[in-house]
């Protein structure tokens, strides 16, 4: 009985823990946000949605994310844009940026990170879980 409990109070600490941290997805697909905010609260997380570039900026000082997920193509101001308008704010450069896109070219993998974000996944080589894998491994570093 002993056992069982320290189990649960393990996973209970585990689920508060990712209740407090705040992940933003902004991504255009509706369908595929969704999944990955399903996926995301499942797994405990406080999970905002934006779905157009225009939006992010005002959205992020609003919610204070931890982690933004940011797809690049969106509509009006792409996500190569709202990265570096991020890091270049003081109050905002330190939320953790990780790409999902379907650009694969090493020039923007390279422009990605060059502007400060922490990886960069592209969408048709990864699942839902690996896309939670690598936003629970750069929100622990």
């Amino acid at each position: 009985m002993r056992a069982t409990l320290e189990s649960t109070t393990l996973i209970k600490t585990t689920m508060n823990k990712n209740e407090q941290q705040k992940i933003m997805v902004v991504e255009d697909d509706k369908f595929l946000a969704d999944l990955i905010i399903q996926k995301l609260r499942a797994k405990g997380y406080d999970v905002s949605f934006v779905s157009n570039g225009e939006s992010v900026m005002s959205e992020v000082e609003k919610v204070m994310p931890d982690l933004i997920l940011l797809d690049i193509l969106l509509p009006g101001v792409d996500g190569f844009d709202v990265l570096g308008k991020l890091k270049s704010e003081e109050k905002l450069q330190n939320i953790k940026v990780v790409i999902l896109s379907n650009l694969q070219s090493k020039e923007n993998i390279h422009q990605g990170k060059t502007l400060g974000a922490e990886s960069f996944l592209i969408k048709s080589l990864v699942d839902l879980d690996e896309i939670v894998t690598e936003v629970e491994k750069v929100l622990n570093k």
